[in-house]
């Protein structure tokens, strides 16, 4: 993706190093999780739905404060422990990715400020280890995530490094869908979607509130997929192999994938997020048509 020298956006909060305060996700010892809660968490793991709407790349449960990503640490390492304010320093390599993600925010600007009448921008907050937002206390581990109380989308940068070396999501496009599936999220919220699903929860089936949430999430890549379409329209900015790299990405988390990959077994009614399959063809649609009203997954045919 040709990026640099590009115009950031200004709606960049930048909390690196900060305290987040709260629960710390990642278990004893500053990173993974504790072996001797996995029976406990893969419990609630299936059993249960999220508070907030959370990023396309991990299947996350809020109301567990785990996610398979998680489960996956415990073999691989966790997120990093929290820093005192003041002392942290960011690498060379992590700036020039805080760069690049403030230009992919620029860029769903530019393309959502067209695509919306009254497009309200939102806020993206970079944070390491853990965060506090209006959803309530994160860690590295969730992933990145929007939150509809404040209108804001989380993300901690080392989870671009967990996509390529966990997930095999390589790329710096593969980054940018994450960012705009995340965006497609503060869409729906602006047009009344994310609030009529969650109006939902408790009044239906658990199986059921999950097939809604999958819509959701297939709607925010099919919006991820809508700004790649416009953005090489403004910007001229896809280079070859971008797009393979966002269809990677998205199948590398579908939930059927994840799910196996953390516990070696696949629950369907537990779903929130889609299969692989799903995820990446609902973001090819969006690129390929260009067409917001095309991207309607609560009324589709086929999911």
């Amino acid at each position: 993706m040709k990026w640099q020298g590009r115009r950031k956006s200004s709606n960049v909060e930048d909390r690196r190093g900060q305290s987040g305060g709260g629960v710390n996700f990642g278990g004893s010892g500053g990173g993974g999780i504790n072996p001797m809660l996995l029976a406990p968490l893969l419990k609630m793991l299936f059993s249960k739905t999220g508070l907030v709407i959370v990023g396309g790349l991990i299947l996350v449960m809020w109301l567990t404060g785990t996610n398979p990503l998680a489960l996956l640490s415990q073999f691989t390492g966790g997120p990093t422990t929290q820093m005192a304010a003041g002392e942290y320093k960011a690498s060379p390599e992590e700036e020039q990715l805080a760069e690049f993600t403030a230009v992919v925010l620029a860029d769903t600007e530019d393309v959502w400020n067209q695509l919306m009448d009254g497009y309200r921008e939102p806020a993206l907050v970079l944070f390491t280890g853990q965060v506090s937002s209006a959803c309530g206390n994160a860690s590295a581990a969730t992933g990145p995530f929007y939150c509809p109380g404040d209108e804001k989308v989380y993300i901690d940068l080392s989870f671009f490094q967990d996509m390529g070396r966990k997930l095999g999501a390589h790329g710096d496009f593969a980054q940018a869908y994450v960012i705009a599936h995340e965006v497609g999220h503060h869409v729906q919220r602006l047009d009344g979607t994310l609030e009529r699903v969650q109006s939902k929860r408790g009044q239906l089936p658990e199986a059921e509130f999950n097939r809604l949430m999958v819509m959701l999430e297939l709607q925010a890549d099919f919006y991820a997929g809508v700004w790649a379409h416009h953005t090489q329209k403004i910007n001229n900015s896809l280079e070859p192999g971008d797009i393979e790299e966002a269809l990677n990405a998205a199948s590398s988390v579908g939930d059927d994938r994840l799910q196996k990959q953390a516990t070696g077994r696949v629950v369907p009614d537990s779903f929130t997020h889609g299969t692989s399959e799903q995820r990446s063809r609902w973001f090819k649609l969006g690129f390929d048509t260009g067409d917001v009203t095309q991207g309607d997954t609560f009324n589709a045919r086929r999911l």
